[in-house]
């Protein structure tokens, strides 16, 4: 039987995600803004979970109507065959967004959608109270322009929780974003790569996942693997196939910070993500940065300064990192992501392409120069 998964993803990383999908052999893959809609068997639900780098997490579609009112978001969710996924004990949390609807109060929606639910169970079950003792079918619903979208949350936390990262220093890179500007750079192993701003580590360490062709799930647990009509099987197989498709090999990683603690946070950090072999780290200051290789790319997200101090702050310390990238050899590109709206101006010269990203509620610009 087929299913439609919903992929919700940062702006900007939806065609990444895309590819992602594509290379697991999903059907009908589809971007939308923030969004990426696909088809495929309960066995494909595990392998998204499992092998996805750049979604936020895995939905299972179950519904999409339109509504105005909240009698047709309760008769449109009622008429959903609940039961076909959620036992008579299962737990069934509801969580709803609205944008740009009629129906805007959240709350009260989410209220709706829990009511509509209760009321199809219970009749289905021939109980007035349902006991929600047992596993976590968590229901996410959109309102969006009067359309509602609901389905089931498959992953729990978030797919960017990978499992490496137990502690962070201010303000990380969400690991799904890293993942996408590693992609972005169009790495996958060749070449040296390098972080001169790596802080705890989270740009090199998917570099090196992304190099070794590891799954990032592998180590988590996901909120569908106690669903009772997904097959324990798919889960098992699902993580035997990523391990199959690991790569062995030695590759030319570096990440580098002026802070040493976080330089050792980061090899913490690689340790947990199994990768500590494959990544090199060493306290450095980006603003003498020199790559001792005739080619190869930096991938990095400096500090933006928020405050009018800070960006006079990073711009100062963007123009000193230009001149010593200026220094390297003509093989070498740059990714480097920042919300500074002066940051070309400071770095020393316009970037021939640029990709708009949000790294969380904050839009970035991922600023990309080509080998020269």
């Amino acid at each position: 039987m087929e299913y439609t998964f919903l992929l919700p993803t940062l702006f900007g990383v939806e065609g990444v995600a895309a590819q992602e999908c594509k290379r697991l052999g999903l059907q009908d893959v589809r971007g939308e803004d923030g969004r990426v809609l696909c088809r495929g068997s309960l066995n494909d639900l595990a392998r998204l979970n499992v092998n996805l780098r750049t979604a936020e997490r895995v939905l299972l579609l179950l519904g999409r109507f339109p509504a105005a009112s909240f009698e047709e978001l309760f008769d449109g969710v009622a008429a959903i065959p609940w039961e076909d996924c959620i036992p008579r004990d299962g737990a069934f949390p509801v969580r709803c967004q609205c944008l740009d609807s009629a129906l805007h109060a959240a709350v009260t929606c989410s209220n709706v959608v829990k009511k509509a639910v209760a009321t199809r169970l219970g009749g289905k079950y021939g109980l007035r109270t349902l006991p929600e003792t047992g596993a976590q079918y968590a229901i996410r619903c959109l309102v969006f322009k009067d359309v509602v979208t609901v389905g089931l949350d498959a992953s729990g936390p978030s797919l960017h929780k990978r499992g490496y990262r137990a502690l962070g220093v201010a303000a990380p890179l969400r690991e799904t974003l890293a993942a996408a500007m590693v992609l972005l750079s169009r790495y996958h192993g060749k070449g040296p790569l390098a972080d001169p701003f790596c802080g705890s580590g989270t740009i090199p360490i998917e570099a090196a996942m992304i190099a070794k062709n590891r799954a990032p799930g592998l180590n988590r647990s996901f909120a569908a693997q106690k669903w009772a009509f997904v097959p324990q099987a798919a889960w098992l197989d699902a993580a035997a196939e990523a391990m199959d498709r690991e790569y062995h090999g030695a590759y030319d990683i570096l990440g580098s910070d002026i802070d040493p603690a976080a330089v050792e946070l980061a090899r913490q950090n690689a340790r947990l993500a199994e990768v500590e072999d494959l990544v090199s780290f060493a306290v450095a200051d980006a603003r003498r940065f020199a790559g001792d290789r005739p080619q190869g790319r930096v991938v990095t997200n400096p500090p933006y300064g928020q405050r009018l101090m800070e960006q006079q702050e990073a711009e100062a310390l963007y123009r000193d990192f230009g001149k010593a990238f200026a220094r390297l050899g003509p093989g070498w590109e740059l990714y480097l992501l920042s919300s500074h709206t002066e940051f070309e101006r400071a770095f020393g010269r316009p970037a021939p392409k640029r990709r708009k990203l949000y790294n969380g509620p904050l839009q970035c610009t991922l600023f990309q120069y080509p080998a020269r």
